[in-house]
């Protein structure tokens, strides 16, 4: 088996591998003279994918035999791709023969360099093969990944799986009699029921298929299928990269459902390329949770237009009050859930622990000003009189003697005099013990 291209073959070669890579570890190869099939599927067997390349997808293509098939690590394949593409002239690959060990890879670059790597395969690959058909599916939807992409940025990064749901337009009123009217799809985001959840954003999106989507079919009672959003992540990847619209084909929970690039109005016969993920969905159906035609009732509602464009319109389950538009196509509903009480049971904590914190700080400021402060009522009379030469004690000095100092304060007296010291709301450095003794100054007698 040997290949080679180059260009925008190339380019749509390396998105290929990098989706594949996102799925699952292992790359099957399968090729015969009709096709080259490339297969993946992840550990726990929720995902499959598979992409096949026509022979005229490639500069060269040859194949010996009825067919080839081996397997190699995505990993392997994904450090050989490092390399810029755009500094690639083309890309060659080899099998010499149905036994080897090697498949070679070669990188003839711009700048006259030659890259080769051997990476060890696998002859005898265990390959799964798809057997659905995607015309069995009742329900499908068609989407431009720059709109799917701007619907999914409402959710956060952090959602695992994503339940979608389906009803039929005529079952649901007007824009006049409902608030949703009209907004037959439903995305809704999942959240296990049996994790800690406390933190998690319950968000839940109305669309009008009509403006939101290129074509919608679906007809009888809802359905919903709940699948992982990592892998659907990563085939949106690669459709908005080939710049070919997503196929959506479903039946109901419990049912896999079918993603598939919509090579515009036709159905991919003249394409050269063509793309299948498969991803299992949740038993459990998350219609009988909650009427999904009735958003569920909230505190205050916020509507504005969701990211981008005409046809989007938010609503959020906040505290504030704010004002409400009604929604034309497509509407949001978010709660935080286990927030409100936890924060509420916080703050009255913290709004008691401060008014102790307060009443502490007030009983050890009233005692503090009780053993510093000394009184500032006194009169001529309470004064005490000594020797103009003889040096009045500071307060600290009072601290060296307890007994005497509790004497006079008893008393009231101050051991402050006016001329020589400052006001006894200027002293608050009681523990100085370097501070001077000033004395008076003598009076003085003229001859």
């Amino acid at each position: 088996m040997e290949f080679s291209l180059s260009g925008n073959a190339l380019k749509t070669f390396a998105r290929s591998i990098t989706c594949l890579a996102r799925i699952g570890n292992e790359l099957a190869l399968q090729a015969s003279p009709s096709q080259l099939a490339f297969h993946s599927l992840n550990s726990s067997r929720s995902a499959y994918q598979s992409i096949t390349f026509k022979p005229d997808f490639f500069d060269v293509y040859t194949v010996s035999g009825t067919q080839v098939q081996c397997s190699v690590l995505l990993k392997a394949i994904c450090s050989v791709l490092r390399t810029p593409i755009t500094s690639i002239d083309h890309l060659s690959v080899l099998l010499p023969n149905h036994d080897a060990s090697k498949v070679q890879w070669t990188l003839d670059c711009y700048n006259g360099m030659k890259k080769a790597y051997w990476i060890t395969c696998n002859v005898e690959p265990d390959i799964q093969h798809l057997s659905l058909d995607r015309r069995r599916f009742p329900s499908s939807f068609v989407v431009r990944p720059r709109d799917l992409n701007r619907l999914l940025s409402n959710f956060q990064s952090t959602l695992q799986e994503i339940t979608v749901i389906a009803t039929e337009p005529t079952s649901l009123p007007s824009d006049a009699a409902s608030e949703i009217g009209g907004k037959a799809v439903e995305l809704r985001s999942y959240i296990d029921p049996t994790k800690d959840n406390d933190s998690s954003l319950h968000t839940q999106l109305w669309i009008d298929p009509t403006e939101e989507f290129v074509q919608y079919t679906h007809a009888g009672d809802p359905v919903d299928v709940t699948f992982g959003v990592k892998e659907l992540k990563a085939f949106l990847s690669f459709c908005e990269g080939c710049e070919v619209d997503i196929h959506f084909y479903f039946e109901k929970a419990g049912e896999p459902i079918l993603m598939a690039p919509q090579f515009g109005l036709d159905d991919g016969s003249t394409s050269n390329f063509d793309a299948t993920l498969v991803l299992a969905t949740m038993l459990v159906s998350q219609i009988q949770e909650g009427n999904p035609s009735e958003p569920p009732p909230v505190a205050a509602t916020i509507h504005g237009q969701a990211n981008h464009g005409t046809g989007s319109q938010a609503q959020e389950r906040t505290r504030g009050n704010v004002s409400e538009h009604p929604s034309d196509h497509t509407r949001i509903w978010s709660e935080l859930s286990g927030s409100a009480a936890k924060n509420g049971s916080g703050a009255e904590e913290r709004q008691v622990q401060g008014e102790r914190n307060e009443n502490d700080n007030e009983q050890r400021e009233i005692q503090r000003i009780s053993t510093m402060h000394i009184s500032k009522t006194r009169s001529v009379g309470e004064n005490v009189l000594g020797d103009p030469n003889s040096c009045h004690p500071m307060e600290s000095n009072c601290a060296e003697d307890p007994r005497g100092g509790a004497e006079i304060n008893g008393h009231g007296f101050s051991q402050r005099h006016p001329s020589n010291w400052v006001d006894a709301d200027e002293d608050d450095d009681e523990g100085d013990e370097t501070e001077l003794c000033v004395q008076s100054t003598p009076p003085y007698h003229e001859e």
